[in-house]
């Protein structure tokens, strides 16, 4: 049987189809229809810190996203699952629900450092495969207007911790400490490793 010539990615995520396409690696979207409720696989459990919280729900987009493999008929190949979540101490700063939820995660990492977390899963056949990549990131002093201009521009909707380290807060991040692809979405080193481990091929 010849190895398959790329994986699926069940991820919406732009950023992630674009990290994938850095590093030449083919792939095809795997995403949720409409009887899937995604936004449930990412609800928080009480008292759950953020390390374990990116990684149970890495593992169940994984989960699902083989049960529609499976359901759609398709040929296998290797899945790539991700999820990320900034931590401010043991809190879990997800997607911000509107804009006061948005500027007050971003007061709330202006001026201190924080950390983004982002989990990594390939499945292929039974066997999976989770790296978790840790990266540190300080913010600097954000001013109210500079905050309010931010949530404006629309940027923190649909991003963990209310921000997204390529677009135009960089102007206000003094220092990272780790992954800059992970704190993107898709951590590359952990991505490439782990895929080497699954049995695909990387021509890099």
């Amino acid at each position: 049987m010849s190895l398959p010539t790329f994986i699926y990615l069940a991820s919406a995520s732009p950023r992630r189809r674009q990290l994938l396409d850095q590093i030449g690696l083919a792939h095809r979207p795997l995403l949720a229809d409409a009887t899937e409720d995604v936004e449930a696989l990412e609800a928080e459990r009480p008292g759950e810190v953020p390390a374990d919280y990116v990684q149970r729900v890495t593992l169940a987009k994984l989960q699902a996203a083989r049960r529609r493999r499976l359901r759609r008929r398709l040929p296998p190949a290797p899945i790539l699952c991700a999820d990320t979540t900034v931590a401010a101490g043991r809190r879990i700063l997800g997607k911000p629900r509107n804009a006061e939820e948005a500027a007050a995660t971003l007061r709330l990492l202006s001026g201190r450092t924080h950390r983004v977390l982002t989990a990594v899963a390939v499945g292929t056949g039974r066997r999976t495969f989770i790296e978790v990549s840790v990266s540190r990131v300080r913010m600097a002093e954000l001013p109210e207007l500079s905050i309010q201009r931010y949530v404006a521009s629309g940027e923190p909707f649909g991003k963990a911790g209310a921000y997204a380290v390529q677009g135009r807060i960089a102007a206000w991040i003094e220092r990272i400490d780790g992954s800059y692809t992970g704190i993107m979405g898709l951590p590359l080193f952990e991505t490439a490793r782990l895929l080497a481990r699954a049995g695909t091929t990387l021509h890099i």
